[in-house]
Formats: C-alpha cells, structure tokens, sequence
C-alpha cells in the first residue's frame, strides 16, 4: 500500500503531530514521515471538523504556497487536500501532483482543474457539499457510495477522467455532533465490504485511523486485510508494523 504522510497547515488540525507552521516545519515532518514508512505527502490547508475555523480560499492558499517548493524538492509525489478549485488550481501549478479533492468532485469547476493539470485525483464520498456539512447515511452506506460514485465518474468521463480517479469511501470526514460509538460502527461496516466498491475497476484509497484505542486499532487491521493501494495516515511506522505483523507487508 502506497502511503501519504500528512502534512497539515491548518492550525487547528486534531492531530496536533500534524500541523506545521513554516517551510522548515513542513520539510522536517515530511522528512519524519518518508523515514518511518509513508511514499507520498498529502499537504492541506483548511480543516474539515467541527473544530476548524473556515477561512477564505485566499487565507488557505496563503497557508500553503510557501510550502509546496519545499515539499516538492523531496521527489516524491504531493496531494493537495482542499475542496476550493482556486487553491487546488494554484497548488497544481505550484508543485502539487495529485488533486485530493475534498470536494467529492461535486462541481464541474473541480473536474476542470483537474484535468486541465492532467494528474491523479482520489474521489472521496460524501453525504454533503463539503466535508464540513455532511448528513447521516441512513441507507446501506456501500449502496449510497455506490450510487455516488456511478454519477461522479459519468461526469469524470466528460472530461476524460475516470482512469486517473482514486475512489475514497470517505470515512475521514463525518457528520457534525455524531457521536463515536456510531461513527465506529459505521466505519467498521464500510472498511469490511470495501471489496464491493472495486466494482468500478479504480484503486481505493482510505483515511487510515490513527488514535491509539482498541476500536482506532480494530478499524486499522480492517481496512488493511482489504488492501486498498493508498492510505492517509498520520504515523506511518505504526502502519509498515501491523502490516508486517498481519503478513500483509
């Protein structure tokens, strides 16, 4: 599994092991990272959970430009983790080589962009226009991915996409107020039958959990007995160990 390390100029990330605040910030961690395991850096500006301040797309750019000749002096791939087409537009021309669109690639403008930078973009779900206004799936969860999914790649092939989309259930984003116990369950449901999502003949790619619980620990063995080709994560080496640990390296 392909591995993008986190780097998160957004200062009010949960993990806080995350943010960076500077150029030499962001070197250092991406460096951390590439060392305990991670292959790629996935760079945002702007957080998605309740706990993040939304800023103008100017504000997040302005977060992220100094960063990007950094990161990209590295040789490695970069994705740019943002939902706005003005930020995803000037990373990609800025250094930036995959498009996470967090978005759900729910706007033509987005598709645009990314085809106009001819790169990889992974398609995550979502219940909403944006991670931050998201609603509960009450219907079997696979079968509504499934139904969003067929509609997002229709769009992708008017712009001759579909082969470079990277298809992400996206359970790192989540609903406001919603409860763990719920969250777990419903994650645990998807990471089992993500093997049904393959219908589509694109490679997955899943927002590894990383606190350290029994059910975060649970959820990581998961997903990785389904072996999608890309994982988000946070600690990289945690993730090389279970995978030695279950075989799976």
């Amino acid at each position: 599994m392909l591995l993008y390390g986190v780097v998160n100029a957004s200062p009010d990330s949960l993990n806080t092991d995350s943010i960076v605040a500077s150029a030499d910030e962001a070197l250092a961690r991406a460096r951390r990272l590439l060392a305990d395991g991670a292959d790629a850096i996935d760079l945002g500006g702007q957080g998605s959970t309740d706990a993040a301040t939304v800023v103008g797309w100017t504000d997040e750019w302005q977060r992220l430009e100094p960063l990007l000749p950094a990161l990209a002096t590295l040789g490695v791939p970069i994705s740019v983790d943002t939902w706005r087409p003005e930020v995803a537009r000037r990373a990609l021309a800025g250094g930036a080589t995959v498009l996470n669109a967090a978005d759900g690639l729910q706007t033509d403008e987005m598709w645009a962009v990314a085809a106009e930078a001819v790169v990889d973009v992974v398609l995550p779900f979502l219940s909403g226009p944006n991670p931050r206004q998201m609603a509960l799936v009450r219907a079997d969860p696979i079968g509504v991915m499934l139904d969003f999914f067929g509609e997002r790649l229709a769009v992708a092939d008017r712009f001759g996409m579909r082969q470079r989309c990277i298809l992400d259930p996206g359970t790192g984003f989540a609903p406001s107020g919603w409860p763990w116990e719920e969250r777990y369950l419903y994650q645990k449901m998807v990471y089992g039958r993500l093997e049904e999502l393959r219908v589509f003949g694109l490679p997955l790619y899943v927002a590894l959990p990383w606190k350290n619980t029994a059910q975060h620990d649970e959820l990581l063995e998961i997903v990785l007995h389904q072996r999608p080709e890309y994982g988000r994560v946070h600690y990289p080496a945690k993730v090389r160990g279970v995978e030695h640990r279950l075989g799976l390296a």
